[in-house]
């Protein structure tokens, strides 16, 4: 395990770890703005990495409503190129929320984070990963966002899900909307499913990924209520 504290963003803590998970070693940025009540750990979805403009875009509007965000890769350097050549690794539910699990409990025991709520935001299959993870974790996990989510890759995970979900899915990204709303009847703890008219599944239309993070902070913020 590794911390590095860096300066990039002014008044707030930013560390570039390196996160054991097994065999494998994840890299990732992590930032905690002073006063913030918890800290979201984000799953990117296929094909994608700690890198992508749409989490980072989220990421940054979390951070600026007041609380912190982890971004990670889930696979390795090594990993992604056979991924890119298979499309495997992508849809590995197991391996992928596994993998979210040991990060999250290597969070939970830096100093920085362990008195803090945590919340997860999943994106394509990634939304499957985080509620499957939440159902390993439990009640520590204070909520969960999906962006135009695979919850139902979650399978049987989900009727164990406690944390609060939110499931955000483009209007128009009608194969995605059934199975999110599938995937939402088989949960049962507190939960909501928004459908955001005119957007497509990855949300480039003018205002529409703005409405997503608008949407994920919000839902952080009123669940992460009580830490400190």
């Amino acid at each position: 395990m590794a911390i590095h504290r860096t300066g990039n963003e002014p008044d707030s803590t930013h560390f570039e770890v390196r996160i054991p998970c097994g065999a494998a070693t994840l890299e990732g940025t992590l930032v905690v703005p002073p006063e913030a009540s918890g800290i979201v750990v984000f799953a990117h979805g296929s094909g994608s990495s700690r890198h992508s403009p749409r989490n980072q875009f989220v990421a940054r509007v979390i951070r600026e409503s007041g609380n912190g965000a982890l971004l990670f890769d889930l696979l390795t350097p090594e990993e992604e190129i056979e991924d890119n050549l298979t499309r495997r690794l992508r849809f590995d539910i197991e391996l992928l929320a596994r993998r979210l699990v040991e990060v999250t409990r290597w969070l939970v025991a830096q100093s920085a984070a362990r008195d803090l709520g945590f919340g997860y935001f999943g994106s394509s299959t990634g939304g499957g990963a985080a509620l499957a993870a939440a159902a390993e974790i439990g009640r520590r996990i204070d909520a969960v966002v999906s962006r135009g989510g695979r919850p139902d890759l979650a399978g049987e995970a989900l009727a164990r899900v406690q944390s609060p979900t939110l499931l955000i899915v483009g209007g128009r990204d009608d194969v995605v909307i059934r199975l999110n709303e599938e995937a939402l009847a088989k949960l049962h703890c507190e939960k909501q499913l928004k459908i955001l008219p005119g957007a497509t599944h990855l949300f480039e239309e003018a205002g529409a990924l703005e409405a997503v993070a608008d949407l994920a902070a919000d839902w952080f913020r009123r669940h992460f209520q009580g830490h400190s």
